[in-house]
């Protein structure tokens, strides 16, 4: 009995070591939270820990910063009620920021072009270009049947009432129209004109009257003191005018961004093949490329005060948020919901196809992304882009150079998924059902008429008649969803620019073979600044140096010296270090 009563030796020392094991656990942990706190409160790794951050991301964080004051500022001041010439004076600093982007579009894309294609060899630049619009055409394609599903599934239409005023039956541009007008702006006419009008094809009003008819339309018999019963009055009326349309040559006041993209890429490979003489345009167009990105690098830090104004005098404009919230909200919903997956389809065809961490790429790409949410542009972005590509991703300059001022031109997912969603929509709220021919046709009249839409913001809308005719809907009915497009433009603008990112890091990783890699591990750069003792790579443009003779106080005497004197010391340079 007292066998089973008293403990043995073993299970003593058992219940000492249980005893004890939990306060010297404890104890362990309260010494690792000390050092971990002794460690963040050293002041050197603080500090050099705040100022890495600092370096990395504090630009980023300022602009996140901006938006989210933004809001609050154009929140609190609704109820204000200001004046229209008050609200143009408090958006002025976010006028300025988009025209200060604007003003960068032409350069960065003429330069990156020009500079890109002419050092690299013809067979690598038919490839990366066959495989960049293949890979935007079926992303385009894809976001349609993405956004078509999603609205078929959704049915946002379906019993919303809408209260709208409709405009009146005006001249509606037919897909003909538009198809021949961009492919008139493939090849602008006048390349100066290109640069701040498009071609556009205009209707014009003509009216047929009937001037003479052949026999009254209404008789009337009015009684006359002196005639009793009256004398007859034959009252002819004009039939109303016969309005029929004509087609006429226009313009529309925006950059032909198509047109100069296409001129460019010809002029870069055509200079890549002149060799020597071609090199100083090369030269100047580089020098012109670098000097775009210098002042990107001195502006972005005028973006987070150009947002706070921009972002909350969209605000201010806005609509009531519930009532929007409660006509369009499912439509929001369903064109938000397609936004989101396909940017997780782009994700997933990245780490396919490049076998990556797409996360940590798209980490590099925070900062465009914020400036496309608050812009609406994803061409007013594009400076943004070449300079997170460059200096995040690491993506060769070469490929950063024609991947996106192409994809800022011709590659916009977000806006033909939009269009798909709007159209079906826009049939759901009128009752109208829709075949699977009519379902096919708006597919691919919207991938058509995305590639043609300017990288303005509310692009979109211009474009969206095209697809609405294309199905026999009412033009007149885009007045449904103008009052929540400028909310959903931002966010489409952000996948249009992050598919473009993506595509030059997966173009980039197709054609890593056609792309030398330095001793560093980084690709050469293309830009003339080669020894001229060493052979240049075969894939960039010979650059001729200028020897310039230290001990010679003139550039005439020292070309016209002879060949024996040319042994003095000699300064090679670039010209366009020169």
């Amino acid at each position: 009995m007292e066998e089973l009563l008293l403990p043995t030796g073993e299970e003593e020392a058992r219940s000492e070591h249980s005893s004890c094991a939990p306060g010297e656990t404890r104890k362990a942990m309260v010494d690792r939270i000390k050092n971990f706190f002794q460690e963040i409160i050293n002041a050197s790794d603080l500090k050099q820990t705040l100022k890495n951050f600092c370096k990395r991301n504090g630009l980023l964080t300022l602009s996140v910063l901006a938006v989210l004051t933004g809001c609050v500022l154009g929140f609190m001041l609704r109820g204000s009620q200001l004046s229209i010439q008050a609200k143009i004076y408090f958006s002025f600093p976010g006028e300025l920021l988009m025209r200060m982007l604007k003003m960068l579009i032409l350069p960065l894309i003429t330069s990156s072009l020009m500079s890109g294609l002419s050092s690299m060899e013809s067979k690598a630049c038919c490839r990366i270009g066959v495989l960049t619009v293949t890979y935007y055409l079926w992303t385009t394609f894809i976001a349609v049947v993405v956004g078509i599903l999603l609205v078929i599934i959704i049915k946002p239409g379906v019993g919303t009432e809408v209260e709208s005023h409709r405009l009146g039956g005006g001249p509606v541009m037919t897909s003909a129209d538009a198809l021949l007008d961009l492919i008139r702006n493939m090849v602008p006419a006048n390349i100066i004109e290109a640069t701040f009008q498009q071609y556009k094809t205009d209707l014009v009003p003509v009216l047929k009257v009937q001037t003479k008819t052949i026999q009254p339309n209404f008789v009337y018999i009015i009684p006359d003191d002196n005639d009793p019963k009256g004398r007859t009055v034959y009252l002819e009326l004009t039939p109303a005018p016969e309005v029929m349309y004509k087609t006429s040559p226009g313009t529309s006041q925006q950059m032909n961004v198509l047109g100069i993209v296409i001129f460019s890429a010809t002029m870069g490979l055509l200079l890549g093949r002149m060799g020597e003489r071609g090199a100083p345009l090369i030269n100047v167009c580089q020098c012109i490329n670098e000097c775009v990105m210098k002042i990107i690098n001195a502006a972005v830090w005028y973006f987070p005060f150009g947002i706070i104004f921009l972002v909350a005098g969209k605000i201010l404009d806005m609509q009531d948020p519930s009532t929007l919230g409660r006509k369009l909200g499912w439509y929001g919903v369903t064109v938000m919901a397609g936004l989101f997956v396909h940017g997780l389809l782009l994700l997933l065809f990245y780490f396919l196809l490049t076998r990556k961490n797409p996360f940590s790429y798209c980490r590099g790409l925070l900062q465009a992304m914020v400036i496309a949410l608050a812009t609406s542009s994803s061409s007013a972005t594009l400076p943004i882009t070449m300079k997170c590509l460059l200096e995040n991703c690491h993506v060769d300059r070469q490929i950063a150079r024609f991947v996106l001022p192409v994809g800022a031109t011709i590659n916009m997912d977000g806006t033909a998924l939009y269009e798909a969603v709007a159209a079906i929509f826009i049939a759901q709220v009128n009752d109208y059902e829709l075949d699977l021919g009519q379902l096919v046709t708006i597919s691919i009249t919207a991938t058509a008429a995305s590639i043609g839409a300017a990288g303005i913001p509310q692009a979109g809308l211009v474009t969206m008649v095209i697809v609405l005719t294309s199905v026999g809907l009412p033009p007149d009915d885009i007045t449904l969803i103008v009052a929540i497009d400028w909310i959903l433009d931002r966010f489409r603008t952000m996948i249009n620019v992050l598919g473009d990112a993506l595509a030059a890091g997966i173009i980039g990783h197709l054609c890593r073979k056609d792309f030398p890699v330095g001793s560093t591990g980084k690709p050469v750069p293309s830009y003339g600044t080669q020894n001229p003792h060493t052979p240049n790579n075969s894939h960039s443009v010979n650059v001729p140096m200028v020897d310039l003779h230290t001990h010679s106080h003139c550039m005439m005497n020292a070309m016209g010296e002879s060949a024996s004197q040319r042994h003095m010391h000699t300064v090679y340079y670039n010209i366009c270090q020169v």
